[in-house]
């Protein structure tokens, strides 16, 4: 390579001197060999370079392959769990179908028994005849749309008892009254946002004007709501100021603001994962907050008649700025008399749902103990529930309600562990007559709460 540089650099410099003669110019044998050696490695660098090249664009278009099948095959997996959940759906409610007709088997067999069914059939012939017998002036007309209500009969005699009682105890709220600041969160029902009332921070929960339009109950729901919050008063239990009474549009619950949910303070912010992106609080304060939910459900089990929450979970329960508890969210509630049962299934969510509720079977308070137990178990492990597994929620349902499926409990590192493990697996019986009322539990973490403070 060195040589052949020389020989160009003084082929250069006789090529532009005008006093060497042409023959002198030419070039020698040497050099004719010399610029034969040049040329042919230029061209073997030349050839070099274009196969380098050339496995450049092979390996480009190698990894673009590999990309695609990768694509290709995240595509297919993703159509596999799309086609199992949909297996397990019908699964699921082939059995749900299966329970409703024994249950209503069952229910006309207990009527057919007692006479019931006879009376029934006899009093719906004995309506039949009266309506054919009465002038056709006289019989109302069929009505087909909310709409076509005559005017006497008030369209939401539910919502109209809500407002009396709202005013008459002072607790109604014109909608100019609200002062929107920010939005500081979102459910699937409604927007909450940070407001001004009467030079007071609160937050208003804005219903979504679709959920009156789209569902039939949903008047009833919102009065229900509003219902049971405006009968409590517990340090424990979220606080209602006021409601401003006029959906679809104007649909507000105004309470007081808290900074986080039970979600958020054990989890951390955004949605659920795999890994913690925040420390988990410390065991004294996770069963303060653990005795706190249990006792303000204990004040809602235990007045007359007693109310079901229906829809425990982390994101229903809020926390104030000094970590003390309030349960909220009362929108699926009921009041149950003593002896008393409710038939609604799928009330809930499905991972803190009892197997009893999922399965359409009747069931009682003993439904919120279950979802506490999920609750307690998430408190003391810090991860989400049914996390070690790869199901989706209708095959956690559908596990659940056999028997066949429980969170993952804590491994047991010390005694009140060990005691809250106990606790833990009474309350998530099967058998809801085996797990224990809340004032049992309030007195068991009492118990708990006291041996850690005095071990400190």
């Amino acid at each position: 390579m060195i040589v052949a540089g020389s020989s160009q650099k003084k082929k250069a410099s006789t090529l532009f001197s005008p006093r060497q003669s042409p023959v002198e110019n030419s070039p020698g044998k040497n050099e004719i060999s010399t610029i034969k050696t040049t040329n042919s490695g230029g061209c073997c660098r030349r050839l070099n370079d274009c196969m380098a090249e050339g496995s450049i664009v092979s390996t480009k278009e190698s990894q673009r392959q590999q990309q695609s099948i990768s694509e290709l095959r995240q595509q297919v997996a993703d159509l596999e769990r799309e086609v199992l959940k949909q297996k397990e759906l019908r699964l699921m409610y082939r059995k749900r179908m299966e329970t409703t007709q024994d249950y209503l088997k069952h229910c006309l067999q207990v009527a057919q028994e007692n006479g019931f069914l006879d009376l029934i059939i006899q009093n719906k012939d004995d309506q039949q005849g009266i309506k054919d017998a009465l002038p056709t002036s006289i019989v109302s007309p069929r009505i087909t749309s909310p709409h076509q209500l005559p005017a006497q009969v008030p369209q939401f005699p539910n919502l109209a008892f809500t407002i009396d009682q709202a005013k008459m105890n002072g607790w109604f709220i014109e909608s100019h009254e609200i002062e929107f600041q920010e939005k500081i969160g979102q459910g699937s029902t409604a927007d909450i946002y940070r407001a001004i009332w009467r030079g007071f921070d609160v937050a208003v929960k804005c219903m979504f004007p679709d959920f009156f339009l789209s569902n039939e109950n949903g008047v009833n729901f919102f009065a229900q709501e509003l219902d049971t919050l405006s009968r409590q008063r517990h340090c424990y239990v979220l606080q209602l100021l006021g409601a401003c009474i006029d959906p679809p549009s104007n649909a507000w619950v105004v309470t007081e603001i808290l900074g986080m949910t039970l979600k958020e303070w054990l989890h951390g912010p955004g949605s659920r994962r795999n890994e913690r992106s925040v420390p988990i609080p410390p065991f004294q304060n996770r069963v303060t907050v653990a005795l706190e939910i249990a006792q303000a459900m204990q004040y809602l089990h235990e007045q007359k008649p007693k109310v079901i929450h229906r829809d425990l979970k982390p994101s229903n329960i809020f926390l104030d700025d000094s970590n003390h508890v309030r349960v909220a969210d009362f929108g699926h509630a009921r009041f149950l008399d003593d002896a008393e049962k409710a038939l609604t299934g799928e009330t809930g969510t499905y991972v803190y749902m009892a197997p009893e509720v999922i399965r359409y079977e009747p069931y009682n308070e003993k439904s919120d103990v279950y979802s506490f137990a999920v609750i307690l178990n998430e408190l003391m492990t810090g991860d989400y529930p049914y996390i070690e597994t790869d199901f989706g929620p209708s095959k956690i349902a559908m596990e659940v309600a056999e028997g066949k499926l429980r969170p993952m409990l804590p491994h047991e590192d010390n005694d009140q562990l060990g005691e809250l493990i106990d606790l833990i697996s009474q309350s998530w019986d099967q058998d809801a007559s085996v797990r224990p009322s809340f004032a049992t539990i309030t007195s068991s973490l009492r118990k708990i709460q006291q041996r850690i403070i005095e071990g400190a």
